[in-house]
C-alpha cells in the first residue's frame, strides 16, 4: 500500500491523517508518479480549513516532483524513468506516489534538481502569472512585494528585479528582513516596526508604486490601496491573514482610479500550453541563477501538520519541502 496524508473533514493540523491509499493503475492519457519531493503552500492551508471547500476525503496537496513509474496507452511525450514535475489544480501530493494526468505534469530540466522543482512549480508559476498576465511589469517601475521572505515573495522579488523593476518588499522580523534584501529587493520594510504605507511613498517621492503584489489579505489591504500611484495595480493573491472585506468600485476610484484583481494560479494552469511556457520560463531563470531558490526548511511528510503550523505562524522563509 501507499501512504498519503489524507483529512475527513475540515480543521486544523489536527485533521492531517498518514493512512493506506490505493493508487490505481493509470488510464490511457496518465501516468503513475513516484514522489520525490512534494511542496508546501497556503493554498494547502485554505483547503485543509475548508475556505476553498472540496469533496472530502481527499489526499491534499497540489505540487510535486517525482519520477514515471508507468504511462498510460495513450501517452507518448513522457517515458518510464523520466523526472517531471507539476502544480495547479490536480490534487494528491501529499503522498509517496499517485495516478496523474499526463498532460499535468512538466518534464524537468537536468540542471533542476527535484527538491527545487518541488518548491518552485505553484510558487513560480505563480509569480510568472504575476509578472506577465495580470500586470505586465515594465523596465523602470516600483512594485510592492508583501511577504517578500516567503516563497512566492523571494521567487517574486527576484524576477521582477531581473525584468529591470525597483523592488520594495515587506516582512516582519530583521532575518526576514535581511533574507529579502538578498534576494531581490532594493528596499525592505519590517511592517512591525514601521507603517508600510508610509513608507513607500518616502522610498518612491510620495508618488507611489506602479502595482503591489500581496498574498497576506485582511492586515494590508487598505494600507496597499494607499500605497499605490494613480491608476496603480491592486492584485490579492492570497488570503493569509484572512479574507478581505468586501469593497465598493468608488473606494477604488476615490483613492486614486486604481484597479483590483484576484487572480487564481488554477486558472493561469488550466491552458496545458500556457502552462509549459510559464514553467520552461521559471525553469529558465533558475536555472542561470537569476533566481535563486533557497529551501528554508524540510519535513517529513508524514509530519506535514507541523509544517502547516509554521507556515500559518509565518515561522518560515524561502520554501519549504515535504519528503517522502
Amino acid at each position: 500500500m501507499t501512504k498519503a496524508i489524507r483529512i475527513h473533514k475540515n480543521g486544523g493540523p489536527e485533521v492531517l491523517s498518514w493512512e493506506d491509499v490505493e493508487v490505481p493503475a493509470p488510464g490511457a492519457d496518465d501516468i503513475r508518479l513516484r514522489h520525490t519531493a512534494i511542496g508546501l503552500n497556503f493554498i494547502d492551508i485554505y483547503h485543509r480549513q475548508g475556505l476553498y471547500p472540496l469533496n472530502l476525503p481527499i489526499v491534499l496537496g497540489t505540487e510535486g516532483a517525482g519520477v514515471v513509474e508507468a504511462v498510460g496507452s495513450n501517452v507518448t511525450d513522457l517515458r518510464v524513468g523520466q523526472r517531471v514535475a507539476y502544480a495547479g489544480g490536480q490534487m494528491g501530493a501529499y503522498a509517496e506516489a499517485r495516478t496523474i494526468a499526463a498532460m499535468a505534469v512538466d518534464p524537468m530540466p537536468d540542471g533542476i534538481d527535484d527538491k527545487i522543482a518541488a518548491a518552485i512549480m505553484l510558487k513560480g508559476m505563480t509569480a510568472h502569472m504575476l509578472l506577465f498576465k495580470v500586470h505586465p511589469v515594465k523596465q523602470g517601475e516600483s512594485v510592492l512585494v508583501h511577504a517578500a521572505a516567503g516563497g512566492v515573495g523571494t521567487i517574486l522579488a527576484q524576477w521582477a528585479k531581473h525584468l529591470g523593476c525597483t523592488v520594495i518588499g515587506t516582512a516582519g522580523s530583521a532575518a526576514k528582513v535581511a533574507y529579502a534584501r538578498a534576494h531581490g529587493c532594493d528596499h525592505v520594510i519590517d511592517y512591525t516596526k514601521e507603517n508600510f504605507t508610509a513608507r513607500v511613498k518616502e522610498i518612491t517621492g510620495g508618488k507611489g508604486v506602479s502595482v503591489v503584489y500581496d498574498g497576506i489579505g485582511k492586515d494590508t489591504f487598505m494600507g496597499s490601496l494607499d500605497a499605490l500611484e494613480m491608476f496603480g495595480h491592486m492584485v490579492t493573491y492570497g488570503n493569509a491573514s484572512g479574507p478581505i472585506d468586501p469593497i465598493s468600485p468608488l473606494v477604488l476610484m476615490q483613492k486614486g482610479s486604481l484597479t483590483l484583481s484576484r487572480p487564481t494560479l488554477i486558472g493561469y494552469a488550466a491552458d496545458p500550453a500556457r502552462r509549459r511556457i510559464a514553467a520552461a520560463a521559471l525553469f529558465e531563470v533558475v536555472a542561470k541563477g537569476a533566481v535563486k531558490i533557497e529551501i528554508g526548511q524540510t519535513y517529513a511528510l508524514k509530519d506535514v501538520g507541523k509544517a502547516h503550523e509554521a507556515l500559518a505562524a509565518r515561522k518560515t522563509t524561502g520554501s519549504t519541502v515535504l519528503i517522502p
